[in-house]
């Protein structure tokens, strides 16, 4: 690997640059700016779903939609709970069964909770792809069902990681991981929610604060000092750099901190900065756009995140998303 070196004050003279380009003063908050020619990548719509995988969610549009890529939500009444890709909470209901595999929920029960269909589901660190399969329901569509018991999302549940549907009529549940019910302490199986992977070395060598790695399927992909992969957002701005995934967003995606312009390899140390977030952290920005890491990445290496929600994407050298 290439390392990038330069002097300090060219570095310093490059992020002031930078900084001024991605319409944020430095050390300072983006600025409502006009977008400029070329940053047409940075024109994104922004959704009243909060833009964490769906746009506009309400129960009746997401009635039909596949599951994607299951998550695992951190819900500090409940602990750890099942989501869809897009983040939103899954349920199980007591009069179903789960051996044999049966859905008690039929006609109108299905308008407050839609079932999540069996089509197009994976599983990522911490859930069981063993765990997970379908039952045939009475009109002739095929269920998810995680360790035998029919999942189901609620009508009014409006944004990610809500549970407004745990405990109604004292038989609707929030599943964990493993499909049992979701309750304080449970395990999930995985790495903790916003723990990191255990490594921070290749073969036992010192990985440079941001460097890439090759990878099978993606190709160059940007990783952090741990060894873990980093992803961009796209309901996030460059012009002007802004975040959009907060609160319950920052359980799953972790912004990177930000690191030493002299620690860097393959990658050119220009377009590296940071931004100021609304609680005042800084996180580490490529080509002006915030990066994060996933908390469903177990182990240095891991790509999990890549594509959850049609949002989250691994990131080139040169700041580009990875869209495989």
């Amino acid at each position: 690997m290439r390392k990038w070196q330069s002097a300090s004050i060219a570095v310093t003279a490059a992020a002031v640059m930078l900084l001024t380009a991605c319409g944020q003063e430095p050390g300072g908050a983006g600025a409502n700016a006009a977008q400029p020619a070329g940053q047409a990548e940075a024109a994104v719509p922004q959704d009243p779903g909060g833009g964490y995988g769906e746009s506009g969610s309400t129960g009746a549009s997401r009635k039909a939609k596949p599951a994607g890529q299951l998550t695992i939500g951190d819900s500090e009444e409940l602990g750890p709970v099942l989501t869809d890709s897009a983040g939103f909470t899954l349920y199980r209901f007591d009069k179903d069964t789960a051996n044999p595999p049966k859905s008690a929920c039929e006609g109108a029960c299905v308008k407050a909770w839609p079932p999540v269909p069996a089509a197009d589901v994976s599983s990522t660190s911490g859930i069981d792809a063993a765990l997970l399969g379908e039952v045939t329901r009475s009109d002739g569509t095929k269920q998810l069902t995680v360790d035998g018991w029919p999942m189901y999302r609620y009508a009014k549940d409006t944004e990610p990681w809500q549970t407004n549907g745990q405990g109604v009529g004292g038989t609707w549940h929030a599943a964990a991981p493993d499909g049992k019910k979701a309750q304080p302490g449970s395990e999930t199986g995985g790495e903790p929610a916003g723990s990191a992977p255990a490594g921070g070395s290749e073969a036992g060598a010192e990985l440079p604060a941001i460097s890439a790695v090759k990878d099978a399927e993606l190709g160059e992909i940007l990783r952090d000092a741990e060894g873990r992969t980093l992803y961009r957002f796209t309901k996030d701005s460059a012009w002007p750099m802004k975040s959009n995934c907060v609160g319950k967003c920052e359980k799953l995606w972790k912004p990177a901190r930000p690191v030493d312009l002299k620690d860097v390899e393959d990658i050119d140390p220009k377009l590296l900065t940071t931004y100021k977030r609304p609680d005042g952290s800084k996180q580490l920005t490529v080509d002006c756009w915030p990066l994060y890491w996933y908390t469903g990445d177990e182990k240095p290496g891991d790509t999990n995140g890549q594509g959850v929600g049609g949002t989250w994407f691994a990131v080139a050298p040169s700041g580009k998303l990875i869209k495989s």
